[in-house]
């Protein structure tokens, strides 16, 4: 059967692969349009498989929030290069993740893997997919699904590599969005003392006792200063805590107290942090790739 130009476009649209790939799958198969799909989709599932172990460290972090405020998912979408990070399939399937996990139930990403997005194809099957099309590692690594019990969520994205999510009570849209952009900017680890774990907070007095013991003041000179590292280390760290990125001169926790507001909670994610990113030459992968071809 002979192989059309138009059977060959209908066969990229259907799948957004080149038209070598496209003219090949249809002579393999007589010309069946649904069974070139069906083939090129084996086919680009094995050759996602065999990508599944490249460092994805790039991507980009997508958030969704309910039009009533009440809820809110926030995800991190990775692939191997910031080129990809900012093309249209790319940001697309990212977009549509951070929808689909906002109508999920799902608590982790696993969860989600198995679930289905929005139109009802199985989310692992289409990130597959993506993979043979776009031709590089593509995971959903990270996902959050908080739901407000008392105030609403807010928002923040920095352009796309950090987000933030955050649940106040009490809070207008300004605040919202201040409180917000100041986690993305200060990275606290926690809302408050009390979410500090007891042994991290053990750890840092034995530490700092050790070094105010070797300057040699008395024992309770020593314990006045620790005490003030350690309320400095509870401030670095906390939100409520922090100088106002806006006006250092107050704390969050004044500004929140200021206008009536609490926090609850709060998510942060910035692409590829704690990824241990491989190290490239990219003339030499070039010259591979010609070799291979």
């Amino acid at each position: 059967m002979s192989i059309t130009a138009a059977m060959v476009k209908e066969l990229r649209e259907r799948t957004g692969s080149g038209m070598m790939e496209c003219k090949k799958a249809l002579t393999e198969t007589g010309g069946d349009l649904e069974a070139a799909v069906e083939l090129m989709r084996k086919q680009g599932l094995a050759k996602a498989d065999k990508k599944s172990g490249r460092t994805a460290a790039e991507g980009r972090v997508c958030v969704q929030v309910s039009a009533d405020g009440k809820s809110a998912a926030i995800v991190e979408v990775n692939c191997e290069t910031d080129f990809v990070a900012k093309g249209d399939d790319f940001v697309k399937f990212a977009d549509d993740v951070a929808a689909a996990a906002l109508a999920s139930t799902a608590t982790n990403v696993e969860e989600f893997l198995a679930g289905q997005m929005a139109d009802g194809t199985p989310v692992e099957q289409l990130r597959r997919e993506m993979i043979a099309k776009i031709g590089e590692n593509i995971n959903v690594r990270r996902l959050e699904r908080l739901t407000s019990a008392e105030g609403r969520m807010w928002s923040y994205l920095h352009g796309t590599r950090i987000g933030v999510l955050v649940d106040l009570a009490g809070a207008d849209a300004e605040l919202g969005k201040d409180v917000a952009m100041h986690i993305a900017a200060s990275k606290p680890v926690c809302c408050d003392e009390k979410d500090v774990p007891a042994e991290v907070v053990a750890k840092e007095k034995e530490i700092f006792a050790a070094q105010a013991a070797a300057s040699g003041k008395p024992a309770n000179i020593v314990e006045k200063m620790v005490e003030g590292r350690i309320g400095k280390f509870l401030g670095e760290i906390t939100l409520v805590g922090q100088p106002f990125v806006k006006d250092p001169d107050q704390t969050v926790g004044k500004l929140l107290q200021s206008k009536g507001a609490s926090v609850a909670r709060f998510v942060r994610f910035e692409v590829g942090e704690g990824i241990e990113k491989e190290e490239s030459n990219f003339a030499e992968e070039v010259m591979a790739q010609v070799r291979a071809s």
